[in-house]
């Protein structure tokens, strides 16, 4: 997100998605639900993706 969360954390993991995304702020844990658009327009870079076929497959041993 291009501004930070009041606990100082850059870094969100996205937990929903849909017309709203959820996200969660990793440096305090905070949930926050905001509207699709502002996401967009509020999103500075992606710093890892995981696919949800990634998801679903048995790590390796």
């Amino acid at each position: 997100m291009k501004k930070k969360h009041p606990c100082g954390s850059f870094e969100w993991e996205i937990w929903r998605m849909g017309a709203d995304f959820g996200i969660k702020c990793l440096g305090c844990g905070r949930k926050v639900m905001i509207p699709r658009s502002k996401f967009e327009k509020s999103v500075k870079k992606i710093v890892k993706c995981i696919q949800p076929e990634d998801l679903e497959k048995p790590a390796d041993k």
